[in-house]
């Protein structure tokens, strides 16, 4: 019995393991005993988190420098810049995945754990009506309980010798040291995640940052062609108050705006050129070419091969009813803060600003009387008559809960709404997405 009881023991040791940070009680008592001591472990402390916020702030400026040095000899050429931003946002996009993917694991794991951590706690009190039992016998504590087990799940695989002498016990030792190894194993995984998390929050901010100033260098470029554009932007402001709907506005912009209207000159020249050497196959190695200016792919031809503009969970589809007694004239995604959106085709900018309750919106003109209305955003990048190229990040969403009021969506979190539209009218845009995109979900 002395066996038995010490491995019992063993089992209330390792659960009160589980149930504290005991090493934290005793260091406080030591501290409390020495003031001295725990003054000078403060200051010494203190001087290591100094140290570290120098060495971090040391190495984010030469990770500034290196960046901006890099960025002014990509920005000589517009082929490399114009790749650089289609690759950064293509990062950017994958690390958001891979974020929204651990989040959900690290959910998962997190609940087990609670789950675990009751069960076991629920077990404590048939564990203790037993050593009370036990002592009641009147016997000496055996030599096992003065002996510490290195830990908690050591002292529960002890405890499964038990099945010799108290076969009562041993299926719940076994049951305890089972779910202790697997809460170890929780931790582990837990730990694993978290950490993987947060160097993909650092790449997060580092591309994001890569990006900012590569879309600075490339409108630092262009400073000749941004200072013409200040008065046409105050008009298509003006003009944006004066229409109700987006019809309107497309047709007044691409008659009225000087740069809208080139746009709108360009690509239909770029759908004749198209029609004239036949309908293009479509293939992705057309869209290859950053420096292209104007689409190599006719947006008719490239059914079944768009991206999504932005990672997200599609919530609302083309068709389904809007909730006030209408239906969705467009795609509805909701997403996290702070997301990139890229263009989903190539196409000239015809609109950039706000617009009545649709809050930022974007209207690029595919060509072909195609066009791709996004709104939601929080920042805009892009200008009007710009042209602008399949995955080349556009906007940003907003950091907080949104409401677009104008699709009669309101959810806790940033939506983006897409719309196509062909010659005016709003047009189903799920034939256009890729597979993978069409089929599966992305937080």
């Amino acid at each position: 019995m002395r066996a038995g009881g010490g491995c019992v023991i063993s089992i209330l040791a390792a659960l009160a393991l589980l149930a504290g940070p005991v090493g934290g009680i005793v260091a406080a008592a030591s501290a409390q005993d020495d003031p001295a001591s725990s003054k000078g472990d403060t200051l010494r402390l203190r001087q290591l988190e100094l140290d570290a916020v120098r060495a971090e702030q040391k190495a984010a400026t030469e990770s500034e420098q290196k960046l901006r040095q890099e960025i002014e000899v990509i920005g000589a050429d517009r082929r490399t810049l114009g790749q650089a931003l289609i690759d950064s946002a293509a990062r950017l996009r994958s690390i958001e995945t891979r974020m929204a993917l651990a989040e959900q694991r690290l959910h998962g794991l997190d609940a087990r754990g609670a789950s675990l951590r009751a069960s076991l706690d629920a077990r404590r009190g048939t564990i203790i009506d037993v050593l009370v039992a036990l002592q009641r016998m009147g016997r000496r504590p055996p030599p096992a309980i003065l002996i510490g087990a290195p830990d908690a799940l050591e002292s529960v695989r002890a405890a499964i010798v038990l099945g010799a002498t108290l076969p009562d016990l041993s299926g719940e030792a076994k049951a305890i040291a089972r779910d202790l190894s697997e809460l170890t194993t929780l931790r582990r995984d837990i730990d694993g995640e978290r950490r993987r998390l947060a160097q993909d929050r650092d790449l997060v901010t580092t591309e994001r940052h890569r990006i900012s100033l590569l879309t600075e260098e490339r409108q630092r470029r262009q400073d000749d062609v941004v200072r013409a554009l200040e008065a046409e932007r105050h008009r298509a402001a003006s003009l944006a108050h004066q229409v109700d709907n987006l019809k309107d506005l497309i047709a007044r912009m691409e008659t009225e705006i000087e740069s809208a209207s080139r746009a709108a000159r360009q690509a239909a020249r770029a759908s004749q050129a198209a029609a004239a050497v036949g309908a293009p196959s479509g293939g992705t190695g057309a869209l290859k070419d950053p420096g292209r200016l104007a689409p190599t792919v006719e947006f008719a031809a490239a059914k079944g091969k768009l991206p999504l503009p932005v990672n997200g969970v599609r919530i609302r589809e083309f068709g389904a009813s809007d909730g006030v007694g209408g239906s969705e004239k467009g795609l509805v995604v909701a997403t996290h803060g702070g997301a990139q959106v890229t263009a989903p085709a190539d196409g000239w900018v015809v609109y950039a600003g706000a617009f009545r309750s649709y809050g930022q919106l974007l209207i690029i003109n595919a060509g072909g009387g195609y066009h791709m209305v996004l709104a939601g955003m929080q920042r805009i990048s892009v200008d009007i008559g710009q042209f602008v190229l399949t995955g080349e990040p556009i906007a940003v969403m907003g950091d907080g809960p949104r409401t677009a009021s104008a699709i009669g969506i309101g959810v806790g979190q940033p939506v983006l709404y897409i719309e196509f539209r062909k010659d005016g009218s709003p047009i189903d845009p799920a034939p256009w997405w890729a597979g993978n995109d069409n089929q599966k979900v992305r937080g």
